[in-house]
């Protein structure tokens, strides 16, 4: 029924996913893992030779993360640190903390740090709220969320987000800025995205257009390569082109 190697993978996936699997899934069973999917048999019915249930694997990730940890850098030398850990879940859903640092330069200084809640579906779909304070400017309040779709190898992402941004220059009223993006990926491998936000008080309005190219993933770590190119158009602003950006960023989940 099965292939040899088949079954040796079945084997050491059993052993390390057997933890996360929802409870009707703790009878004897077996997980034989074919191309990106999990598929599941149970051994006390040997008569039938039908799975219980196939899994994607792009899927299992999403909830099943004890903590997740990310580490990037930035073209000035300064780096971005991020961590998620859960607070309350189950299969489909999970509600966590995070927690970012961003443009850290190592000697104690950074560009902006906060925190808050996520909400995660196990269909991709999730939703933020989020706090942080940024030295000599002020304080941000962000709601965000976003909205995917997906097969074996193609995805899709659409995100909205809205930022309540308060200056700690007392001349600088309270303002906003809202805005979305739309990222396509192909085979978990390579992709592209086209993002847009607005700042009505200055009138202001930003495009970015990225890439991205994964170098290297396994179960509990990803190397990541991205590039692209942004622009800000504004009548208080001297006219700018297209600016390049490129980044490298490494993420190890717990």
């Amino acid at each position: 029924m099965f292939r040899s190697m088949s079954v040796l993978i079945a084997v050491l996936l059993a052993c390390v996913n057997s933890r996360h699997l929802p409870d009707d899934f703790r009878s004897p069973i077996l997980l034989v893992k074919e191309g990106q999917n999990i598929i599941i048999y149970d051994l006390e019915d040997v008569s039938s030779e039908e799975p219980i249930q196939e899994l994607h694997e792009q899927n299992l990730p999403r909830v099943r993360r004890q903590a997740q940890g990310s580490l990037s850098t930035n073209p000035d030398g300064s780096s971005n640190f991020a961590a998620k850990f859960p607070l309350a879940g189950d299969d489909k859903n999970r509600l966590s903390a995070i927690g970012t640092i961003a443009g850290a330069s190592g000697d104690g200084g950074f560009k902006a740090g906060g925190g808050g809640l996520a909400w995660d579906n196990v269909n991709g779909h999730g939703a933020t709220l989020t706090g942080q304070h940024i030295p000599g400017f002020g304080d941000q309040l962000t709601a965000a969320g976003k909205a995917n779709f997906h097969n074996d190898k193609h995805d899709v992402t659409a995100s909205a987000f809205a930022t309540r941004t308060f200056p700690s220059n007392p001349n600088i009223p309270n303002f906003d800025t809202y805005g979305g993006k739309v990222g396509y990926t192909y085979d978990n491998k390579m992709g592209a995205s086209l993002g847009m936000a607005q700042t009505d008080l200055f009138k202001k309005t930003d495009y970015s257009a990225m890439g991205n190219l994964n170098l290297f993933k396994d179960r509990t770590s990803s190397l990541d390569l991205s590039a692209g190119m942004s622009k800000s158009v504004s009548p208080y602003m001297p006219s700018r082109g297209w600016e390049p950006s490129a980044g490298l960023s490494f993420t190890k989940w717990f």
